[in-house]
């Protein structure tokens, strides 16, 4: 991770946005250019961690003799050395570089160091090793060594022991002698203890498969048995002798992991098991500890993903009782908004029973005692605890204030709020347009703000609570992007079938005249749980679109119904039926075009990545007519193919809804394919297989309609990150829709 940020760090930081206007001529943006050094969107601090005080910030900083930690006081904003560059890489272990581009967990970056729960040390995280650095002494002491990866560590609470998978088992050191011993035992690839597998984190969103009592004395985890489980095959094509990589994932229909939580005591021992009912076909996404270290909290998602319980279990006993149920006419999102406050009398939990997701208080009874936010809006996340996905929201008990994230102002934005205990006002605290993402201090005292916006890269900056700023991070100027004069993105609403408000954007060509006729790229996601019309910085892909834009090309992108980011109402019309509504909804967009005096009907084009691939095969066999061209990434071709908690969540299973699998997967329909279709795959993808491409390929042969255009990434995975391949791709979609489009 750290020779990662090192190469991060060594190609240096840009400085200051866009600016239209500029005399000299614009500089032609090309693919190889989007995907070379230095980055074209900045380069982001890297390794932003909260002392635990919360009073300062670290961050890796590089200097002429390598990388550095540096400290960010927050009274005064002066910043020092914490660990000299020497120090640092005598601490920081090795790397050992990784055969697979495994998606699931892999998406969730560790953390390169963590803090102390008293602030005297780091631990810095290596592939198979651990390392604790005694900040006074600044002498190194190895904790943790061997050949096996070492998965997950963290602190206890009270600081005195360091934990972290091995070999699907969970170990503990202490800190004071050195002893290392395991606290669960039997461990294997196929019963994980501790860990978690390819589809909780995938789906559920999970970060972690333990959790520490707050007084240190035990430890909850799952087992998951993967015994049921399909081993699905992946073949290694860099292999001479066809090695085959196996990942447990269950598909549509089939059995998932079995799940259980279990309590063992720090010293290891007999594990107590939770009670969390007879029907082990049921989903435990989230676990969190009751302040009085006697009892876990447990959330329980049923097969169908519709009734979602709140059981408090005992942890000497396993004991359980349900506290609260909520349940939806079609699917249950899961959030991470489970708060016990310190009076041990009151829980923070939230939910989408109004259609959008709200905060409510209840009794350690289960009764509720308040609704704390209301209206057409929702929670979109929450202050935070840590630098990813928050693991419980951002409450300052002292002051009686909720911090949370909401689109609340601006449905493409999102903002940091507060919300009072007292009165339940709001006030809104950052105040800049655009996209914020928020870290905020261990005492919620201060915070980290990322901010973007559609033209600007995103910067780096240290608020107190009441936004007010105590120190610039990083400006993250990009005085390259100037000379490509970049084109505005503009931001429209275009009415669905229905009278629907949906939201799109464009991106017109330089020196845009309205009495010619433009082709058209429409850029698609379309699927649940993403939003891409958003005034925030799309990197990469952003800056294609952009390439595309100088080409002579519109760019067209719009949210279909099913999309995230305007409540559960909207997402809710895809229910059991993938596919129709949102074609029905970006045919809407094609019919504003249409209107357009200077668009050129019959040159629409599409193209889209995993979801947005599936729709542009959606588009192309089902609207035959009206799009001429398309290219689909990584496309899930088949909903019989894709595993059970994202697919059964909106589809059902296959078991009960055969016409809907049919009717929703585009294989299905792939013999009305007429205008030309670029196919592009990794064959390492763990996550949308090879195979969805594959059975597309094998329908069109069957059908006399090989598609001439077939990219496929031998070992890549679903995201294919490697710059050689992502310049190959871009590439070779550029080229594809010059010459059909």
């Amino acid at each position: 991770m750290l020779a990662a940020i090192l190469v991060i760090l060594a190609a240096g930081f840009g400085a200051v946005a866009p600016v239209a206007g500029s005399p000299k001529p614009s500089k032609a943006l090309t693919v190889e250019r989007i995907y070379s050094a230095p980055s074209l969107s900045g380069y982001l601090t890297q390794g932003i961690e909260w002392a635990p005080a919360g009073k300062r910030i670290s961050y890796f900083e590089r200097k002429r003799d390598g990388a550095e930690l540096w400290a960010l006081d927050t009274e005064n904003g002066r910043r020092k050395v914490l660990v000299k560059a020497k120090v640092l890489a005598a601490a920081m272990p090795p790397e050992q570089a990784k055969a697979i581009q495994s998606t699931g967990l892999g998406r969730v970056e560790a953390p390169n160091y963590l803090w102390s729960p008293g602030g005297d040390s780091l631990l810095f995280i290596g592939s198979s090793s651990l390392v604790l650095l005694d900040l006074n002494t600044m002498a190194p002491k190895p904790l943790v060594s061997g050949a096996d990866d070492i998965e997950d560590p963290k602190f206890s609470p009270d600081g005195k022991w360091v934990s972290f998978v091995r070999s699907s088992n969970l170990w503990v050191v202490n800190l004071a002698t050195g002893e290392i011993h395991a606290v669960t035992t039997g461990g294997s690839e196929e019963i994980l203890k501790g860990q978690l597998d390819w589809v909780y984190p995938e789906e559920l969103d999970c970060t972690t498969a333990y959790w520490w009592s707050p007084d240190s004395s035990k430890i909850a985890y799952y087992e998951m048995d993967e015994r049921p489980v399909t081993r699905y095959p992946i073949l290694d094509m860099s292999s001479l002798v066809g090695k085959i990589e196996y990942t447990r994932y269950p598909q549509a229909g089939e059995a998932n992991p079995i799940v259980r939580v279990g309590v063992v005591g720090v010293h290891g021992g007999e594990t107590e098991w939770m009670d969390t009912g007879a029907n082990a076909d049921v989903y435990l996404p989230r676990v969190v500890w009751l302040r009085d270290s006697r009892r876990l909290a447990i959330e329980r998602l049923n097969r169908a993903q519709n009734r979602l319980d709140l059981l408090f279990c005992d942890a000497a006993t396993g004991a359980s009782q349900t506290i609260l149920a909520d349940t939806d006419k079609y699917w249950i999102n899961i959030a991470d908004d489970l708060y016990f406050f310190s009076d041990q009398q009151r829980f923070l939990w939230s939910s989408e029973r109004t259609g959008f997701r709200h905060y409510y208080l209840y009794d350690l009874s289960g009764r509720q005692l308040d609704q704390l936010t209301s209206g057409d809006w929702g929670i979109s996340g929450n202050g935070g605890f840590g630098p990813g996905a928050a693991s419980h929201p951002g409450v300052d008990e002292a002051h009686g204030w909720i911090y949370f994230l909401s689109n609340k102002d601006d449905a493409r934005g999102t903002q940091l709020f507060r919300l009072s205990l007292q009165d339940k006002s709001i006030t809104r605290i950052t105040r800049e347009a655009g996209t914020h993402k928020i870290f905020i201090a261990p005492d919620a005292s201060a915070f980290v703000d990322t901010c973007s916006n559609a033209m600007t890269p995103p910067r780096q900056d240290l608020y107190r609570m009441d936004g007010t700023r105590i120190a610039v991070i990083n400006e993250n100027k990009v005085p390259d992007l100037r000379g490509y004069h970049l084109s505005p993105v503009e931001f429209l609403d275009v009415a669905a079938g229905d009278g629907t408000k949906l939201f799109a954007r464009m991106i017109r060509p330089p020196n845009f005249d309205a009495s010619r006729k433009y082709p058209v790229l429409i850029d698609v996601y379309g699927g649940p749980q993403e939003q891409m019309v958003r005034n925030a910085w799309d990197g990469t892909e952003f800056l294609w679109l952009e390439m595309m834009a100088k080409k002579g090309y519109l760019i067209f992108t719009l949210d279909n119904r099913g999309s995230w980011g305007r409540g559960h109402a909207f997402e809710t019309p895809i229910y059991h039926q993938f596919g129709k509504v949102e074609l029905e909804d970006q045919l809407a967009g094609v019919k504003y075009l249409k209107s357009l005096p200077y668009v050129d009907a019959s040159r629409i084009g599409i193209w889209g990545w995993s979801y947005g691939g599936t729709m542009t095969l959606e588009a192309l066999f089902n609207a035959p007519d009206v799009f001429k061209a398309g290219a689909a990434v990584a496309p899930v071709s088949d909903w019989r193919l894709y595993d059970t908690i994202y697919t059964e969540r909106y589809m059902g299973r296959p078991q009960g809804n055969p016409e809907g699998y049919q009717a929703s997967s585009p294989v299905n329909q792939a013999a009305n394919l007429r205008g030309p279709l670029l196919l592009a795959h990794g064959t390492g993808d763990d996550n949308v297989h090879f195979a969805n491409t594959t059975e597309v390929i094998n329908k069109l042969i069957l059908n006399g309609r090989y598609p001439a255009d077939v990219v496929i990434f031998p070992g890549r995975g679903h995201s294919m990150t490697d710059r050689p391949a992502r310049i190959q791709l871009y590439q070779q979609i550029t080229d594809f829709f010059l010459k059909n489009l």
